[in-house]
C-alpha cells in the first residue's frame, strides 16, 4: 500500500499541545503511534501520497553520502541519524530517518531497519551495511554505497537520455504532421474547391488521410490509448512479457551496445564494491544478481553462483555465459591467478562505463542532425503538397 505524509496534533502528559509529521500507509497507524508515545491525538491530517521518486536517485546520493561523512567524522549511527532527520529538508525523508533512529536506538541492526524499507533503498544496501557491522567498518560500507550509487545515476541518465531523445524527435515529427493534416490541410481544402482542375495525387492523398484523421481519429486515439494502457497495467509487469521486451532490445544494433555496457558496468561495479567490502564472491554475484535489471543479465549471474558454488573457478564460469565479452573473462582470470580480483572488477567497470557514456555521447551526435533532417523533410513535404495546387493556379488560369 502507498505511504502518504500525516501532518499531526496531539496533547502530551502535561497537557501540551504538540504537533509532527509522521509517515504511514493508514491513518490507524498514525494514531496508534502516537497514543504508544504517550500522546493524545487531537487531529491527524492525511498528505499527499509520497512518490516513489522522492527515495531514488539523488537524495539516496545525498544522505548515503552524508551519512559516510558523519561515520566518519566519529558521531554514532544514532545520533548521525537524528541529526540527518533534523537537517532534511524534505518532510518524507525526516520521518523515514527518524524512523531509522528509532529502531537503532531500540537495538535493532542497522541493515535490518534499512532492509524493510524496501522502497526505499535498493537490495544491496543490506549486505554491504551488514558487513559493515560485522567489520566496524560502517563509513566505509556507505562510502562504497554512495559511490556505486553515483555511477548508477550518471551512467543511467546518460544512457536513458540518448534512448529518449529520438523518440522525442519522432514523436514531435508525428504529432506536428497530425496537426498539418487535421487542422492546417481542411483549410487549404476550401481553396482547393474552387480551382476547376484536378489536384495532383500526392495533394489527394493528403485529403484522403486527413478526412480519414478527422472522421476516425479520436476512436484511433481512444483505442491506441487503452491499449498501452492495457499492456502498461497487465502485461508488462509479467516476467515473460518482459523477457520479450529485453530480448527484442538485445537485438536493436546500437541500443544493444548500450544496454550491455550499462548493465555490465553495474554487475562489476557491485562486484567490485562487495569484494572490497569483504563479501564472498557468491554473495557479491548474489547482490548483484538482484541489483541488475536486465533479466538475461540475472539469470547468468544466477548460473555463474551456482558453478561458483559447486567449485568452477570465476572465469572458468564467465566463459559459458555470452552475455559476458572475452575482455571480462581475460582480466577476471589475470585476477584470480594473481590474487587482485577486486581491483580488476573495478577497472572492468570503469571500462564499460567509458565505453558506454561514448556511446551515448556519439550515438546523440549522430542521430541529432539525421532526425532534424527527416522532420524537416516530413514537414517541408506536407506544405510543398498543400502549396502545390496554389503552385500550379496559374497554369490553371491560363
Amino acid at each position: 500500500m502507498a505511504r502518504r505524509l500525516f501532518l499531526w496534533r496531539a496533547i502530551d502528559a502535561e497537557g501540551e499541545i504538540r504537533h509532527g509529521e509522521l509517515m504511514s500507509s493508514e491513518k490507524s497507524r498514525v494514531s496508534r503511534q502516537l497514543i504508544e508515545q504517550g500522546l493524545q491525538p487531537c487531529q491527524i491530517k492525511r498528505g499527499k501520497r509520497i512518490p516513489h521518486g522522492q527515495w531514488r536517485g539523488e537524495p539516496l546520493i545525498h544522505f548515503t553520502r552524508q551519512l559516510a561523512t558523519l561515520l566518519q567524522a566519529g558521531l554514532p549511527l544514532v545520533n548521525a541519524l537524528q541529526l540527518l532527520a533534523t537537517e532534511h529538508p524534505a518532510a518524507a525523508w525526516r520521518c523515514l530517518l527518524r524512523q531509522l533512529g528509532e529502531r537503532v536506538r531500540q537495538g535493532q541492526p542497522f541493515s535490518e531497519a534499512v532492509a524493510e524499507q524496501r522502497a526505499v533503498f535498493p537490495q544491496i544496501y543490506r549486505p554491504l551495511i551488514a558487513i559493515g557491522e560485522l567489520t566496524g567498518n560502517l563509513e566505509r560500507c556507505c562510502l562504497l554505497l554512495a559511490q556505486q550509487q553515483e555511477s548508477r545515476q550518471k551512467l543511467h541518465s546518460k544512457v536513458v537520455k540518448a534512448l529518449r531523445y529520438p523518440l522525442f524527435i519522432c514523436a514531435v515529427a508525428l504529432l506536428v504532421s497530425v496537426l498539418m493534416l487535421v487542422m492546417v490541410l481542411p483549410e487549404f481544402a476550401g481553396v482547393y474547391q474552387s480551382f476547376d482542375a484536378p489536384l495532383p495525387w500526392f495533394t489527394q492523398g493528403l485529403l484522403h488521410l486527413s478526412a480519414l484523421l478527422i472522421g476516425t481519429g479520436p476512436y484511433l486515439a481512444l483505442l491506441l490509448g487503452g491499449l498501452i494502457f492495457g499492456y502498461c497495467r497487465w502485461l508488462h509487469p509479467q516476467t515473460q512479457w518482459r523477457r520479450r521486451e529485453q530480448a527484442a532490445q538485445l537485438r536493436l544494433p546500437l541500443i544493444a551496445r548500450l544496454i550491455e555496457g550499462s548493465a555490465l558496468s553495474q554487475i562489476f561495479r557491485i562486484l567490485a564494491m562487495t569484494q572490497q567490502a569483504g563479501l564472498t564472491l557468491v554473495d557479491g554475484l548474489s547482490a548483484a544478481a538482484m541489483a541488475v535489471d536486465n533479466l538475461f543479465y540475472r539469470q547468468a549471474l544466477e548460473q555463474v553462483q551456482r558453478q561458483i558454488s559447486q567449485g568452477e573457478t570465476f572465469h572458468h564460469a564467465l566463459s559459458q555465459q555470452p552475455l559476458f565479452p572475452a575482455l571480462c573473462r581475460q582480466l577476471v582470470r589475470v585476477g584470480e591467478e594473481s590474487g587482485s580480483l577486486d581491483s580488476l572488477l573495478d577497472k572492468l567497470a570503469q571500462w564499460h562505463e567509458q565505453q558506454t557514456l561514448e556511446l551515448a555521447d556519439t550515438l546523440a551526435q549522430t542521430l541529432e542532425p539525421l532526425l532534424m533532417l527527416v522532420v524537416g523533410g516530413i514537414v517541408g513535404a506536407l506544405v510543398i503538397a498543400m502549396y502545390l495546387p496554389i503552385f500550379q493556379l496559374g497554369n490553371v488560369l491560363g
